[in-house]
C-alpha cells in the first residue's frame, strides 16, 4: 500500500544560518560608524556614529575573546542603539522624518489630512502616505515626551513586524544582528520612517508563504499605506501565490502501485500532506487511473485574488479618506515632492546613478524617471517569465527591485538601502534552498 510522510513546515525545526560575525565584521561596522561621524552634516548622525563606533569596537573586542556571537551582538547593540537612542531623546534631538511624522499626526487631528495645504520650503513637505501619521498620534495626543518620540513607534512596528515573520524558535539571534546592522541601528536610534515598511513586507511574504492570504493581504496593505516603496511588494506576493497555485496543481496526483498484475491506486496528497481525493480502482487488468484533484490549484489561485484585493482594499481603506480631503495637498507631498516636480527641493541626496542625472545632466531628470520606469518593467516581467517558486525567492527578487529603484530615483538616500538589506537578511535566514545567491551568502559567512 502507499504511504505518505507529511513534510515539515519551511519555517520551523530548522537550525538558523551562519551569520556573519566575528572581528572584522564588527570593525567594519565601526568604520562605517567612525566615516558617518566625521562626514555627516547632520547633527543626530554625528552622536550615532560616535557612539556606534565605540559599540562596535567594544562588540570586536569582545569577539576577538572568544566570547559568544550573542555577547557580541549584545554590546553592539548597546552602543548603536541603546545608547544614542537613550541620549537623543533626552537632548530632543532627531531625524527630520520624525518631526515630520509628529506634525502630519496633528494635522491629521486638527485638519483630517496630514498634508499642509500649501508647502514652501522641503521641511514643510510630507512624503509619505496617510498611513505613517499613525507612528505620531502618540504624542499628538499626549503630548512630547521620550515615551511618545515617533521613533519608538516607527522602532517596535518594525520588530513587531519582523519578529512572527522570522522562523519559529530561531528568532532572537537573527533579530540581534539585523537591528545590529549600521543600516538599521541608525534609524532605530534617529529614525527612519523605512523600517515598519520593511518589518510588514517581510510579514506579509512570510504569510503568504504559509499560504495565509487574507492576512498577507493585510500586512501588506498597512505597508502600502505607509509609503510608495511597499507597493512593489504586492505585485511580487501575487507572482508567489499564482505560481505555487499552478505548481499544486501539476503535483495533484496519486500514488500508484501494482497489486496481483493489476493497477491499484492510492490517496491524492497535496503538497501539506492533507488527502484531497481517491484514486479510481479498476480491476481485470484494465489500467488503473487516479483521479487527479486540482482543488489546491484552484483554492491556491483563489487565495492569491484574495491576497491582493485585501491589500488594495487595506490601502484605499487608510489612504483615500486623507488623500480625498485635499486631494491637491496630498499629489504635492506625495508624487511632485517625491519626484522633484516642485519649486522646493528635496534634501535627499547620495551619489547614486539617479541623483547624479537630474544633478548634473541636462534633461537628467527625465532620463532618471525612464531608468526608474525601465526598471519596474524588468521586475514585472521577471514575475511573468520566472514567477518566485519560495518566499526566500520572492524576498530577493523584491529586494532587486528595490535596488534598482533606489539607485535611478532622482531624489535617493543611503537610508533606503536598508529595504534589500532586510529582505536578503530574511531570506537567508529561511534557509530556503530555492535561490542561488542565498546559498552563496550561507556558505560565505564565517561559522
Amino acid at each position: 500500500m502507499a504511504t505518505t510522510t507529511s513534510l515539515t513546515p519551511p519555517d520551523q525545526h530548522r537550525e538558523p544560518p551562519p551569520r556573519l560575525g566575528g572581528v572584522l565584521w564588527w570593525a567594519l561596522c565601526a568604520a562605517a560608524a567612525l566615516g558617518l561621524a566625521v562626514c555627516s552634516s547632520l547633527g543626530p548622525h554625528r552622536v550615532w556614529g560616535a557612539a556606534a563606533a565605540f559599540g562596535y569596537l567594544a562588540a570586536a573586542l569582545v569577539a576577538a575573546r572568544g566570547r559568544s556571537s550573542r555577547m557580541s551582538e549584545t554590546v553592539a547593540l548597546a552602543g548603536a542603539v541603546a545608547l544614542p537612542l537613550l541620549w537623543l531623546l533626552a537632548v530632543d534631538r532627531a531625524q527630520l522624518e520624525v518631526r515630520v511624522v509628529a506634525r502630519s499626526a496633528a494635522l491629521l487631528l486638527a485638519e483630517g489630512t496630514p498634508y499642509l495645504h500649501r508647502p514652501w520650503v522641503p521641511e514643510d513637505f510630507n512624503p509619505y502616505l496617510p498611513g505613517m501619521s499613525v507612528f505620531g498620534l502618540p504624542e499628538a495626543l499626549a503630548g512630547p515626551g521620550p515615551l511618545t518620540d515617533p521613533r519608538l513607534w516607527m522602532g517596535a512596528a518594525f520588530l513587531g513586524a519582523l519578529a512572527p515573520a522570522l522562523p519559529a524558535g530561531s528568532r532572537s539571534a537573527p533579530l540581534r544582528w539585523i537591528a545590529a546592522c549600521p543600516l538599521v541601528a541608525l534609524p532605530l536610534a534617529v529614525g527612519g520612517v523605512d523600517l515598519p515598511v520593511a518589518g510588514l513586507m517581510c510579514l506579509g511574504l512570510a504569510l503568504a508563504g504559509r499560504g495565509r492570504a487574507g492576512a498577507a493581504g493585510l500586512a501588506l496593505g498597512a505597508a502600502a499605506a505607509l509609503k510608495w516603496t511597499a507597493w512593489p511588494a504586492i505585485p511580487v506576493v501575487l507572482a508567489l501565490m499564482t505560481a505555487s497555485s499552478r505548481s499544486g496543481g501539476r503535483a495533484a496526483g496519486g500514488a500508484v502501485v501494482r497489486s496481483d498484475g493489476r493497477e491499484a491506486g492510492g490517496a491524492v496528497v497535496r503538497s501539506d500532506g492533507r488527502e484531497t481525493g481517491r484514486a479510481v480502482v479498476r480491476s481485470r487488468g484494465q489500467e488503473a487511473r487516479c483521479a487527479v484533484i486540482r482543488s489546491g490549484g484552484r483554492e491556491a489561485g483563489r487565495a492569491a485574488s484574495r491576497c491582493g484585493l485585501v491589500a488594495l482594499l487595506t490601502a484605499a481603506v487608510l489612504v483615500l479618506p486623507a488623500a480625498l480631503r485635499d486631494p491637491g495637498a496630498f499629489r504635492a507631498h506625495v508624487v511632485d515632492f517625491p519626484l522633484g516636480l516642485t519649486d522646493a527641493v528635496s534634501s535627499a541626496a547620495s551619489p547614486f546613478p539617479g541623483h547624479l542625472l537630474a544633478t548634473h545632466v541636462p534633461g537628467g531628470r527625465t532620463q532618471a524617471l525612464l531608468l526608474l520606469g525601465a526598471g519596474a518593467l524588468l521586475l514585472a516581467l521577471s514575475l511573468l517569465v520566472r514567477p518566485p517558486a519560495t518566499a526566500a525567492d520572492a524576498a530577493v527578487r523584491l529586494a532587486l527591485g528595490l535596488l534598482l529603484a533606489t539607485a535611478f530615483m532622482p531624489a535617493s538616500r543611503f537610508g533606503y538601502l536598508v529595504y534589500p538589506l532586510v529582505l536578503v537578511a530574511w531570506a537567508a535566514i529561511r534557509q530556503e534552498p530555492g535561490h542561488a545567491l542565498l546559498r552563496r551568502v550561507r556558505e560565505s559567512a564565517p561559522r
